[in-house]
């Protein structure tokens, strides 16, 4: 007997509405020939409860759906996107970049998942560890895509020491930004120029895809690009430390939950996270996503 659940996205968009029927016919379709069971649960509704004992797990909405509930999967539950809104359909519709499967294809691709054919995708994840001044931890949820650190004050600067890889410094910024090479599509791809994104990558090596991860500067002085140039964008697989000399600051895993800590906190950041296992059917997302950045 396979347990399976389904998150969807309900906005009370008809688009949705209709997405949410055809996926539960199709797993109505094949319930008795793969013995499958399946609970449906509202996006806005979902608790981490709902994730215990599952064998599958069904995300129908677009890649913010997605990042919004994927901290409650563990490592060892394969997860398939479904788009239920496509930009192929839709102009105003969704990308989906993790959404492999769609409305049309799911009857198909859900199939192909219950065989044990699909391809297993290991996404890594980015965390935020803070150590408060008064000797609690906190972790942050795992981030899909980026994690950001900034003064809760958008006004104010952000203000903290910078530890990685045994060089340090002290650096003013509006905010520092993590992400995963896979997350790079997504806020990355907004707060960089084309040509400074075009240096990040050239740091790649493909075979750090998975152990590596992006960080930038937001809007610091180019005095300190210059003194400091690993303080203002890297590709690294080392732990970046930072202190706050910030009154209060946040840090935010994939523009979701935030988490407040105040100065003095010190904020440890690496991707050694659990990975997510997606399942997508036509390609990797490596392969995904290369074929965007060769396309431009």
């Amino acid at each position: 007997m396979t347990n399976l659940l389904v998150v969807f996205k309900k906005n009370f968009e008809q688009v949705h509405d209709e997405s949410l029927q055809k996926v539960t016919q199709a797993l109505h379709n094949i319930s008795e020939r793969f013995e499958v069971t399946f609970d449906l649960t509202a996006r806005e509704k979902v608790t981490r409860a709902d994730f215990i004992g599952r064998d599958l797990v069904v995300v129908l909405g677009g890649d913010g759906t997605l990042t919004s509930i994927s901290h409650n999967i563990d490592a060892d539950t394969p997860v398939i996107g479904v788009n239920s809104h496509p930009i192929e359909d839709y102009p105003n519709g969704s990308f989906g970049f993790y959404m492999d499967s769609n409305v049309h294809t799911f009857a198909e691709d859900i199939v192909t998942a219950l065989e044990g054919k699909a391809i297993i995708n290991e996404i890594p994840r980015l965390q935020a560890i803070i150590d408060t001044t008064s000797g609690n931890r906190f972790t942050t949820d795992p981030a899909m895509n980026d994690v950001l650190i900034a003064n809760t004050h958008q006004y104010a600067p952000s203000k903290y020491h910078l530890r990685r890889d045994g060089k340090k410094c002290r650096q003013q910024s509006s905010g520092i930004v993590f992400s995963t090479w896979l997350g790079q599509g997504a806020w990355l791809n907004h707060i960089l120029e084309k040509d400074t994104l075009a240096k990040l990558r050239e740091k790649v090596d493909n075979s750090q895809i998975n152990s590596h991860y992006f960080v930038v500067s937001r809007e610091i002085s180019h005095t300190q690009r210059d003194q400091d140039p690993w303080s203002w964008f890297d590709w690294t697989d080392k732990d970046t430390v930072l202190t706050s000399d910030m009154h209060r600051g946040y840090v935010v895993p994939d523009g979701w939950d935030e988490v407040h800590f105040n100065r003095g906190a010190s904020i440890t950041v690496n991707i050694q996270a659990p990975k997510l296992c997606l399942l997508t059917f036509r390609s990797s997302i490596i392969q995904k996503l290369s074929k965007i950045i060769n396309n431009g």
